[in-house]
């Protein structure tokens, strides 16, 4: 963080493509030549592990915390290698162009990975690589072919809901089955191989074109996951293996009851004693994917909000401390030849309320936090989101992917007394076709070493392009753009704002 630079912020889901949904194919590296010619050497994504319908596919419910979005593989580059048929392209379910429908892209998706499979099955040559990939990713991969698998062949139940044998990991158990269901645990290692395999290649490639990925770590995982499933000991859980407290955030002026999220909570002492091992593999897969990684609700790095399981709401919680300077002094010793500086790549994600100890921490770390925009324009005159309050190392957003669009917030959701304090600061009225432009030169041309822009309102979107709405389920993780809306001319738009405002450093030296 000691250059200026900038980026995009747009999950893979959301790229152009025929097959329903965004993957790591042609658009992809067309995307990546978008952002070399912009001069933008930054694309921040979503979290990329595998999504479940239950939780309505959203990026930050995931089974694993290790495993790849197969949904993400790419069909036309399984056929450039060979996996499959070019007629397999063409497919005979319809797939929406402008939104995800994950219950078709699965139906389709599950075809060719079925055809991609035996295809690799019967041909030797293909397995150049496959044995280092299940040798370096054994620590989470094996223990993923089986969780995937048994809740398979248990009809979708939560692991604790299966047969005592397996739910307790009983040595004997899980060796029979391992036998049974080989095959088909075979192809659900195959498929992340493929996964890693596709998403190395991009890397590479825009690494070559100077871009950098920010990546995104939720800080809690799901409880019905292979990693609460194959490390019970991590999280505080009953001897049945049910969450006795769960997480979430107190009550606060945007929710009088504050919000239970349900997410089983850590054991710190647990970790503490192990070295903080699962931890330390968590950082490694992912600095090993991005070059740059965010933690979600960083706050809960610190201390959290520990809810008793039985309660409805999060109002009788109360906070926990956590081993903070032991673990990222840990964190930090075990990649030191990683990072010769000793600076872990690390963005906090600190927006909420936000204690001096939080925010001490981030400064001992050296971890720049997050300035929004649209929560600027309040009637705090001190407000930490207004540009000239900013610190260097920060990075500051238009808005996220839990925010309306710009267009979509200045046309629907700005209350009058916002608006008046933004013509003010601004020093003159602006109107709806040009407010996404005024605040990405607000964010471009203030102090932040990072500034990251939502795709939806580089191409100004209103409303209707927001990816999630907070507290819904419905119509979240579906927005999708047209490969036709990216072109030389917005790229030599951006690219004249990125040289007047200087950001055009890269992240690597």
């Amino acid at each position: 963080m000691r250059k200026r630079h900038s980026g995009i912020l747009l999950h893979i889901s959301s790229l152009p493509s025929r097959f329903g949904i965004g993957d790591l194919g042609p658009e992809a590296y067309h995307f990546i030549d978008f952002l070399h010619q912009s001069q933008m050497h930054c694309w921040q994504i979503l979290p990329i592990n595998p999504t479940d319908g239950t939780y309505y596919h959203s990026p930050y419910s995931s089974p694993s915390a290790f495993a790849g979005n197969i949904l993400f593989i790419s069909p036309e580059l399984l056929c450039k290698d060979g996996y499959i048929k070019e007629e397999s392209l063409f497919s005979k379910i319809k797939l929406p162009k402008t939104k995800v429908n994950y219950e078709k892209v699965v139906m389709y998706k599950e075809q060719i990975f079925q055809e991609a499979y035996e295809t690799f099955q019967s041909n030797p040559v293909m397995a150049k690589g496959w044995k280092v990939f299940l040798e370096n990713q054994a620590f989470w991969l094996d223990d993923y072919a089986l969780f995937t698998v048994m809740k398979e062949e248990f009809g979708g139940k939560v692991w604790t809901a299966w047969s005592d044998d397996l739910k307790y990991r009983k040595t004997e158990a899980i060796t029979k089955f391992s036998a049974i269901f080989k095959d088909k645990l075979d192809k659900v290692k195959f498929l992340q191989y493929i996964f890693f395999k596709q998403w190395q290649a991009l890397k590479d490639y825009a690494h070559q074109k100077e871009v950098e990925f920010i990546g995104d770590i939720p800080i809690y995982v799901t409880f019905d996951s292979v990693d609460v499933w194959m490390q019970p000991q991590n999280y505080k859980l009953d001897e049945g293996l049910n969450p006795y407290v769960v997480a979430g955030v107190p009550p606060d002026y945007f929710s009088e009851t504050g919000q239970r999220w349900g997410n089983p909570v850590y054991h710190w002492e647990t970790l503490k004693a192990s070295g903080y091992s699962w931890w330390i593999e968590r950082f490694k897969v992912n600095f090993e994917l991005f070059d740059v990684v965010r933690i979600d609700h960083f706050r809960g790095m610190v201390n959290y909000w520990e809810i008793p399981a039985e309660e409805e709401t999060a109002l009788n919680g109360y906070w926990v401390d956590v081993p903070t300077e032991d673990f990222f002094n840990t964190v930090k010793n075990h990649f030191r030849s990683y990072f010769p500086d000793e600076e872990l790549p690390v963005i906090a994600e600190d927006l909420g309320i936000i204690t001096d100890e939080v925010r001490n921490t981030m400064i001992q770390q050296g971890f720049p936090g997050m300035k929004i925009l649209l929560f600027a324009f309040g009637d705090d005159e001190h407000n930490p989101y207004l540009p000239h309050n900013y610190t260097e190392n920060c990075v500051v957003y238009t808005g996220t992917h839990d925010n309306n669009t710009v267009c979509g917030w200045f046309q629907d959701d700005i209350s009058e007394k916002e608006k008046q304090n933004l013509f003010q600061y601004l020093q003159r009225e602006v109107s709806s076709k040009d407010i996404h432009w005024v605040f990405i030169e607000l964010a471009l041309k203030s102090s932040a070493r990072l500034a990251i822009i939502p795709l939806q309102d580089i191409l100004g979107l209103d409303g209707k392009a927001r990816m999630n709405t907070p507290a819904t389920t419905k119509g979240n993780w579906q927005w999708r753009f047209s490969s036709k809306a990216l072109n030389d001319k917005l790229a030599k738009k951006l690219r004249a704002l990125i040289q007047t405002f200087q950001r055009n450093e890269r992240f690597m030296n």
